[in-house]
């Protein structure tokens, strides 16, 4: 009986032993170091970023991200007048392209992430029915991103263009600031109509899409993403987009309907 005792002491103390070297080996391991990243996106991506931003935080519980929204042209000149960012999305490649030329994105991190569908929008009541419509007495106020500084202006002057309808609106048209904007012109009734992408116009509550403007009317609408140059998170940042660039942050921004690039 005392030898069975003994070696039921010694199994007891050698269990003990092992579960204590666990816990040590746990406690040695070293810790995630919270990071700290700071994205300037355009606006139209903000709804998808910001539930991208949460489950991202579920899998990586020591990174923080920081969004700043805007017109990507908007974001273009703070990034060059040093604003403190570690990744660009831009909603168009010029913005991108300038960059990249004065040396303040890291070599190979750009990529080209999303596309987009360039609409026009009413309020829901409206009876316009196309961009024909457009130039009818009865439509005063056509709302557009301001082109020089919004990518969804642009690729809207582009369409206004082709369609041979620029011209015929100038008188009629509200500029605005980005995406966002255009769609607030609309919904509360400081414009007729306006041109957002696709992606906005499926959030909106008092507004409908009335048709798309037909792809070959402006450029293929692309979303391309960098790393920034004078980031101090480079590793982070890359862990960051490639989720960003994977199946899972696909079926996100699909839902909001974006339209995922094949790479």
């Amino acid at each position: 009986m005392k030898k069975i005792w003994v070696m039921l002491g010694i199994m007891i103390f050698a269990f003990a032993a092992l579960t204590g070297c666990g816990d040590e080996k746990e406690k040695g391991k070293p810790q995630a170091q919270p990071v700290n990243l700071t994205i300037s996106a355009a606006a139209s991506l903000k709804d998808a970023a910001l539930e991208l931003k949460e489950l991202y935080g579920k899998q990586h519980a020591n990174v923080t991200i920081a969004y700043n929204f805007g017109a990507s042209g908007t974001l273009q000149k703070q990034i060059e007048e040093g604003a403190p960012v570690d990744m660009f999305i831009s909603a168009g490649q010029k913005q991108m392209d300038e960059l990249a030329v004065k040396g303040l994105i890291v070599d190979g991190s750009r990529k080209d992430l999303l596309g987009n569908e360039l609409v026009l929008v009413a309020r829901k009541d409206s009876k316009i029915a196309g961009f024909e419509d457009l130039a009818k007495p009865e439509v005063g106020k056509v709302s557009i991103g301001t082109p020089e500084s919004v990518p969804a202006g642009k690729y809207a002057q582009e369409a206004l263009t082709t369609m041979k309808l620029w011209d015929a609106l100038q008188p009629k048209l509200v500029l605005a600031k980005d995406v966002w904007q255009v769609l607030t012109y609309v919904e509360t009734g400081n414009a007729d109509a306006g041109l957002v992408y696709r992606s906005d116009a499926i959030t909106a509550k008092e507004s409908k899409i009335v048709t798309p403007a037909p792809a070959s009317s402006h450029k293929p609408i692309v979303y391309p993403m960098a790393i920034l140059r004078n980031t101090k998170q480079q590793k982070a940042a890359e862990e960051f987009a490639s989720f960003l660039a994977s199946e899972e942050a696909a079926k996100v921004f699909e839902k909001y309907g974006f339209k995922s690039l094949k790479r």
